[in-house]
């Protein structure tokens, strides 16, 4: 392996990052979501950078200001477009025979790298993108960063969509029919599932709009399993050639074939021509 880290400025602040190198003049350029830092849930983000780098593809990850061991205050995932330019610029400076760079994002990292444009990247692999309005809060300060992330609610067609496949499942009907199921949880989930959509947030209009203007190719990664993404997908067209749905994935991919069909999408966005 031959991993190199090393920090780079943003703003006034320095940022640390990471980068696992190798001879191909196209690179993976891993944006970070939430609060995690640049190693990613569980190491994810180490290990598949390590695999893409073994590929042959160089790959950069970095901590975004106020996260991990980057200075600074932690604006969120909506004001982090300056990092994302910012280490575009690094990574090109330490691997100078780059020719071009794909972003890769998860869940809020899908939705910054929508929201700036793809930022001068050439391509763009988008997993789960949070369409999730954010809270009003202050800026979160670094030593503050141990709360979980929010988990969306199931939209009323997510809701259909689960019971439906509750109420065809034969163990599911027998824990009913014994009186195991919470009746009274039930119907309320079931007068929710009732309700009509709710529109597009602002949030998911805004980041449509930005990859409409993102010139080059784009993939949108669903893991079926994910909340996330079954908001996302409430109001995108499910006909769009861009989307790629993994068969019983979770958010993080973590599931061993999930795994597996990630690093299958990544690599070829990298060897795709552009």
């Amino acid at each position: 392996m031959n991993r190199r880290h090393f920090t780079f400025a943003c703003q006034g602040e320095t940022l640390a990052a990471t980068v696992d190198l190798a001879e191909a003049r196209t690179g993976l350029l891993i944006v970070t979501g939430g609060n995690e830092l640049r190693s990613g849930p569980f190491g994810s983000h180490a290990g598949l950078a390590d695999k893409i780098a073994t590929a042959g593809f160089p790959v950069m990850r970095y901590d975004r200001r106020g996260v991990g061991d980057s200075s600074g205050i932690n604006a969120s995932f909506a004001d982090c477009g300056d990092d994302i330019a910012a280490a575009l610029d690094a990574f090109r400076a330490q691997v100078p025979r780059l020719q071009r760079v794909v972003a890769f994002g998860n869940c809020d990292a899908a939705s910054a790298l929508m929201l700036a444009q793809g930022q001068g990247c050439d391509g763009l692999v988008l997993a789960n993108p949070w369409t999730f309005e954010p809270e009003v809060e202050e800026a979160v300060a670094p030593e503050a960063q141990s709360e979980p992330e929010p988990q969306p609610q199931l939209s009323p067609a997510a809701i259909r969509r689960h019971y439906l496949k509750r109420l065809t499942s034969p163990s599911a009907l027998l824990r009913l029919l014994t009186g195991k199921v919470k009746v009274r949880q039930m119907a309320e989930s079931l007068a929710d599932a009732v309700k009509p959509a709710p529109p597009p947030s602002s949030l998911a209009t805004t980041m449509a709009d930005g990859l409409k203007a993102f010139t080059g190719p784009a993939t949108i990664l669903i893991a079926e399993n994910d909340r996330t993404a079954q908001a996302f997908l409430e109001h995108w067209d499910k006909a769009d050639p861009r989307l790629r749905k993994c068969p019983g994935a979770g958010h993080s991919f973590a599931e061993p074939q999930a795994r597996i069909w990630l690093q299958g999408q990544i690599l070829g966005a990298l060897r795709a021509k552009g």
